[in-house]
């Protein structure tokens, strides 16, 4: 598969062609393997980092997962095609700093990537739409046992699966949760909600990870532990935590409609005519306008199909994907001014918000199991 394929062709996840997905948007696991016998990719000189990528990346592109799928080395694309692929969610932005003896391999549904030297020999994940954190899993696992049969994995007893991370020894599986949030935000309740699960040990990052910020009300959760405990174990725990969540998001946002729904129709209505009318967006903007149309689109203010709309457009109004849609690279400026465009070309048949909400009750907590616990 050509790059230009790739591109023209999203994911279902990425594009919200899923059920279930209006506050957890995607699932993603993660498993970090290495090689036995040979230095981490950040310790190895150029020469062993290429012998590595060679050793490992023949295995990978004759998967039957990846028939077909998108597989070249960092050192064959330039630095807009990488940022297009962190914007996927498909490597990282360090993997996008890396080029000679890393590469990247992707399906043809691009919902099952691997970063060959990265931080570790291999980090390859499978995303899902909504919460299927399972189902995630059951893919890589599947994958994984079949490179584990070709590859020399680094394995110890008692540690488990070897990692340049002392976090990622153990499992090596980072289980995680895309979540909009834009209820708890606007209502407060975020800062209360987001610490009480820190207290139970799980990390929360913006959009992209570690280190971000997060854009859209668009909050990643997941496990930081992965030594001592099984897989079922971590999943199940974060399925738990997530589920309790998002419970708190789907309250807040009937609260706000049942105490206080013109205000809600204003910022909504705000929202929808800004972006149609704007004529320049930076992300960071863009992204909070959006967000408030999709929780309108879940809450019945716009017609069906709109929440897959914004789904799509939270992809193509980023920086990368801009400019490859306008085949050069763009200052930021007129990025801003293209944003705007491709917002209102997408937008110009969505009629204006009319509330049309029945039948909603608020959540019974223990519908979705124990408590987190906000003080």
């Amino acid at each position: 598969m050509r790059f230009s394929t790739l591109v023209k062709h999203p994911a279902d996840w990425m594009t919200g062609k899923g059920k279930d997905n209006a506050v957890v948007i995607t699932s993603r696991i993660r498993l970090a393997r290495n090689m036995n016998g040979v230095s981490f990719p950040g310790w190895a000189k150029k020469k062993e980092r290429v012998r590595i990528m060679e050793m490992i990346l023949p295995e990978l592109v004759e998967l039957p997962e990846m028939s077909d799928g998108f597989a070249k080395e960092l050192s064959e694309l330039d630095s807009l095609d990488k940022q297009v692929m962190v914007e996927r969610h498909l490597i990282s932005r360090e993997q996008a700093a890396r080029s000679e003896g890393c590469a990247a391999v992707v399906n043809r549904k691009q919902s099952l990537s691997v970063m060959v030297n990265e931080e570790d020999h291999l980090r390859m994940q499978s995303i899902c739409s909504g919460l299927h954190l399972r189902k995630a899993y059951a893919l890589l696992d599947t994958m994984d046992q079949q490179l584990e049969k070709k590859l020399p994995y680094a394995y110890d007893e008692k540690l488990g699966y070897i990692s340049a991370c002392p976090t990622n020894l153990g499992t090596g599986m980072r289980a995680s949760a895309m979540l909009h949030l834009p209820a708890l935000v606007l209502t407060e309740q975020i800062g209360q909600v987001l610490q009480a699960v820190s207290k139970i040990g799980l990390a929360v990052r913006g959009l992209f990870g570690e280190g971000t910020e997060s854009l859209g009300h668009l909050f990643q959760i997941s496990n930081q532990s992965t030594l001592g405990e099984s897989e079922e174990v971590i999943i199940e725990r974060l399925e738990r935590v997530i589920n309790q969540v998002a419970t708190h998001e789907r309250n807040a946002r009937l609260k706000m409609l049942e105490e206080d729904s013109d205000a809600l129709t204003d910022k909504i209505g705000r929202a929808y005519g800004t972006l149609m009318y704007a004529n320049l967006f930076d992300s960071k903007e863009a992204f909070a306008h959006i967000s408030l149309i999709r929780l309108g689109a879940d809450l019945g203010y716009f017609e069906e199909g709109t929440m897959q709309r914004c789904d799509s457009l939270m992809m193509e109004i980023q920086p990368a994907h801009l400019q490859i849609f306008a085949g050069k690279e763009l200052e930021p400026e007129k990025r801003d001014l293209i944003r705007a465009e491709i917002i209102r070309d997408q937008l110009q048949s969505l009629a204006p918000p009319v509330s049309n909400i029945v039948d909603n009750k608020l959540i019974d907590s223990d519908d979705a199991g124990d408590e987190l616990p906000i003080e």
